[in-house]
């Protein structure tokens, strides 16, 4: 009888060791954090995060180049990086930069393989096309998108297509001209959606593989309340929806996504603020959760975190509350690629701030997890290495 008990309990071990009730085994992943450069600032910086506790490794240099506030990853070779250069003239045109970067996935240094022309002032937000052939930039102060190539080494060129906006908005204080603040790609990396703040619409082209040029789409574009100012980005995991955040009036509009025809169609407009609140604030990143139920928005003035439930069937959101991000103007937050943890960057009081995500609820804990890094602007993890 003892034997036939020691047989069963060790049997019941090697089950719960092979479930999903088994602890993960913990893995440190290296991020990269764009920042604007200055006095203090140097640069990209690069950390380690602990997915199991959600400690953070001391922050050093990985690589310096001027005010490389947005980054991206190649998707099919990590160790090649890319940043935005965001400044508004060169050689006295009116233009910013493109940069890569070959990363030593050994000690993570970042060293500078090249830069380009961004095709426009104020280069802000980039991504890399799903096959890795271009790099796609939005332009804020010149109010454009641009498609540049990469070269077998992962290097930038002259931007094959320059696609410029124009008009202006109902905000004559910021809407004075056309402002393309973030570029996203759809999931099957077919359509190219442009947030721009300048005009209260999210461009839709259609990124042509060989080419690399966008073709604007019929629909051009879908709206957004006049005087919102789309700003950033999120598509939901399974491709069906679209989530724009709008930096001047505080709110996230809702979008139905048909990825065949690459139309997006309105659903809901709902505050990132809470109620009864009178002070000064403006949205910045908009984020899904890997698993897709739940939705998180940053506000800068109100410093948090907006939590929304995702409704799986239509899309839709529901307030769930606010986090204070435990510093001054969170410009961007990462969610880790094991959806347990939260990086928010506060950008004036120079700190990243690690939240540990509810899984059940979306809800944001603070882990007393800290780094002191200058300026920083965006987070952009290492992906990790395939089992």
């Amino acid at each position: 009888m003892f034997r036939e008990r020691t047989v069963l309990i060790l049997g019941l071990l090697a089950l719960w060791a092979c479930s999903s009730l088994a602890p993960v085994q913990a893995e440190v992943l290296r991020f990269y954090i764009g920042t604007y450069t200055g006095p203090d600032a140097g640069g990209i910086y690069q950390a380690t995060l602990d997915t199991e506790t959600g400690a953070l490794g001391p922050a050093s240099v990985a690589g310096a180049v001027k005010n490389p506030s947005f980054l991206a990853v190649h998707p099919a070779d990590s160790t090649l990086w890319y940043s935005v250069c965001e400044f508004v003239t060169a050689d006295g045109k009116p233009t910013g930069g493109v940069a890569a970067w070959r990363q030593d996935p050994a000690t993570g240094r970042l060293t500078l393989l090249g830069q380009s022309s961004s095709g426009g002032a104020g280069p802000c937000h980039l991504t890399v096309d799903r096959r890795g052939k271009f790099v796609l930039v939005a332009n804020y102060g010149g109010g454009s998108v641009a498609s540049l190539p990469l070269d077998p080494q992962g290097n930038v060129g002259p931007a094959v297509d320059v696609q410029q906006h124009r008009g202006s908005g109902a905000n004559p204080s910021r809407q004075q001209a056309p402002h393309a603040h973030s570029v996203n790609l759809d999931a099957a990396g077919n359509f190219a959606f442009v947030a721009d703040l300048g005009l209260d619409q999210v461009f839709v082209y259609r990124l042509i593989p060989e080419t690399g040029r966008l073709v604007p789409h019929d629909p051009p574009a879908a709206r957004v309340t006049a005087g919102a100012g789309p700003r950033h980005l999120a598509v939901h995991p399974s491709g069906k929806f679209v989530y724009v955040i709008n930096e001047l009036g505080n709110t996230i509009s809702v979008f139905g996504y048909d990825a065949q025809a690459g139309k997006l169609s309105p659903l809901q407009e709902l505050g990132t603020l809470p109620q009864g609140f009178a002070g000064e604030s403006y949205t910045a990143e908009v984020v899904a959760h890997p698993n897709g139920r739940f939705v998180y928005g940053s506000n800068r003035g109100h410093d948090s975190v907006a939590v929304f439930a995702v409704d799986a069937a239509t899309g839709r959101l529901t307030a769930r509350g606010h986090q204070s991000t435990g510093g001054q103007t969170p410009r961007n937050f990462a969610i880790d690629p094991t959806g347990r943890w939260l990086l928010a960057e506060n950008q004036k009081s120079n700190n990243v701030v690690v939240f540990a995500i509810d899984g059940d609820s979306g809800a944001l804990r603070e882990t007393g997890h800290r780094l002191e890094v200058p300026s920083p602007v965006c987070i952009r993890f290492t992906p990790p290495a395939a089992k």
